[in-house]
């Protein structure tokens, strides 16, 4: 079971330059743009919202949070090749596990969010624990993108994909929360 927090109660910055530039013919950044790719996803993420209201009840975790690594990790399974892995085979799934982590499950399974749920959760229970639970919870978001030994300071990002990885996950999230899950 992951850390009690309240999503909406975690500051974010949301989407960086790189993330953003995914919205086609906008100017948004930040939480605008983080949100914005959420509501893009938010049709194909229907397909996926029984599975992860069902995870998030029997792991303990926010359904929102899932939804928005789903979106942020392959858009809702719009970028996912029909093989289920990403481009060089390092990663499987609508929620990216990593080959090391021997990935369980077809790529968009309940088995497949379950396993990916759990790997977040024990990421956000390994963070440091001088920081507030609120950072805990946002480094652990940090860690499932680069690992945990990369999430070194409440500077969070400065090791992941794009460097907002982390800030635009939980600004999905909020909005994800906004909207039913």
């Amino acid at each position: 079971m992951a850390l009690r927090v309240n999503i909406m109660d975690i500051q974010t910055t949301g989407a960086g330059p790189r993330t953003s530039a995914q919205l086609w013919n906008s100017q948004k950044t930040g939480v605008p743009a983080s949100h914005a790719l959420a509501e893009e996803d938010a049709d194909r993420m229907k397909n996926f919202k029984n599975s992860i209201f069902n995870v998030a009840k029997n792991k303990g975790i926010d359904p929102a949070v899932i939804a928005a690594i789903i979106s942020r990790e392959t858009r809702a399974g719009n970028v996912l090749p029909s093989s289920g892995w990403n481009e060089g085979g390092v990663a499987f799934g609508i929620m990216q596990v990593a080959r090391c982590n021997s990935p369980k499950g077809g790529k968009d399974s309940e088995e497949h969010i379950t396993q990916a749920a759990g790997i977040l959760i024990d990421f956000i229970n390994s963070m440091n624990k001088s920081w507030p639970p609120a950072l805990q919870y946002k480094g652990g978001i940090a860690a499932y993108n680069c690992g945990p030994g990369a999430v070194t300071s409440q500077d969070m990002d400065q090791n992941t994909e794009g460097g907002d990885y982390a800030n635009d996950v939980v600004a999905r999230a909020q909005w994800y929360k906004h909207h039913g899950y």
